[in-house]
């Protein structure tokens, strides 16, 4: 069933006419593959990442799965990931012939538990790959250290956290690579894309060979590559949101503190000490989760769930693990509108259809 026109909606990409002017730039030019609007894209970008070189692609998948490429992670090698996250964290390391290895999450911010992690390490993992869920950071001291002790990459998951932070230190740029998604519902977009932010130049050059054929010069390859390339018309977008990103992310979070102090019946967002949560989902958890969303529909509010099945459940994977952190999490959240595009009576909205479907939901339950 389709929301009623005057619904608050969950997400709200922004296509505005700078978006638009910056496409018809492109397109007049002819330059649109791979030109001067990713090389700008990606200098620009690096300044979101503490100045560390940035690589753009296709996606944030393509991200992920040349990272892991690049890393020399492939067959015979394990990875440890959260099962609470978007399917392409684990598929990224299914494409270059990894396995993912599932461990358990932290209640309060959803991403991995260090002392799981340290639990799930064997003798054929060769790499971490935490996921900075929701806009919030992951504990990235204790995995780095876990990292250095057992000799393993870190590779971050940032698809969704643009311009967050733990202890002053911007996501993507804790890791031997960093990776971002700018899908439409992204904090910032570029239409479609993504982009690896590196500390290491040489592997710099390695995934911008491994994302275009192999080739540095036309016509040479000098290894077996794909065609994972950004679009200029998607670097122009990307670029027209990187202006607007700052802006944007005191709006969510500036909403995101009128929920924090209005919601009742619901438990709101944790945030760790010393992260800078981005708020790509303000996430709450409701009990009946089910008949919570319906209901609040009722009242005029859109959510959405991120993520009703763990990967580890999914049918690609098929696996039974005892991961009850996890199990809860999926049955419990709820996302609710928190994007810089709402108004105050939006907002006021939202809040008053979370009172109401906490409090008649409590009602029903005694």
């Amino acid at each position: 069933m389709a929301p009623a026109p005057d619904t608050v909606p969950v997400a709200a990409p922004v296509i505005g006419e700078y978006e638009i002017a910056a496409v018809a730039r492109v397109l007049r030019s002819g330059l649109v593959v791979q030109g001067p609007e990713v090389a700008a894209f990606e200098a620009e970008f690096a300044e979101l990442v503490a100045g560390r070189e940035c690589v753009a692609v296709n996606s944030g998948t393509s991200a992920l799965q040349l990272s892991l490429q690049a890393l020399g992670i492939g067959p015979g090698d394990e990875v440890v990931v959260p099962s609470f996250s978007f399917a392409a964290t684990a598929n990224a390391v299914r494409l270059v012939g990894a396995e993912p290895v599932f461990a358990e999450i932290d209640p309060d911010t959803y991403c991995l538990a260090p002392a799981a992690v340290a639990a799930a390490i064997g003798p054929r993992t060769a790499a971490l790959l935490p996921v900075h869920l929701y806009g919030h950071p992951a504990p990235m001291g204790p995995l780095l250290a876990l990292a250095e002790r057992h000799g393993l990459a870190v590779v971050e998951d940032a698809c969704q956290a643009h311009a967050a932070g733990l202890h002053g230190h911007p996501v993507g740029a804790f890791g031997a690579a960093g990776c971002f998604s700018f899908y439409p519902t992204k904090n910032m977009h570029a239409l479609e894309g993504g982009m690896i932010a590196v500390r290491d130049g040489r592997l710099a050059e390695r995934l911008r060979l491994l994302r275009n054929q192999g080739m540095a010069e036309r016509y040479r390859h000098e290894v077996v590559g794909g065609n994972l390339r950004m679009t200029d018309v998607s670097a122009a977008v990307g670029r027209v949101q990187l202006r607007a990103l700052a802006r944007r992310t005191a709006r969510r979070r500036a909403n995101a503190a009128v929920l924090d102090a209005g919601l009742r019946g619901v438990a709101v967002p944790v945030v760790a000490p010393g992260a800078a949560h981005v708020y790509h989902q303000y996430t709450v958890r409701v009990p009946h989760r089910d008949r919570f969303q319906e209901e609040l529909a009722r009242h005029g509010v859109a959510s959405a769930v991120h993520y009703p099945v763990p990967i580890h459940r999914q049918p690609a994977y098929g696996l039974d693990l005892a991961l009850p952190v996890t199990d809860r999490a999926a049955a419990e959240v709820l996302s609710l509108p928190v994007h810089p595009s709402l108004t105050e009576e939006q907002l006021a909205r939202v809040v008053a259809g979370v009172t109401a479907t906490a409090e008649l939901l409590a009602g029903a339950v005694r």
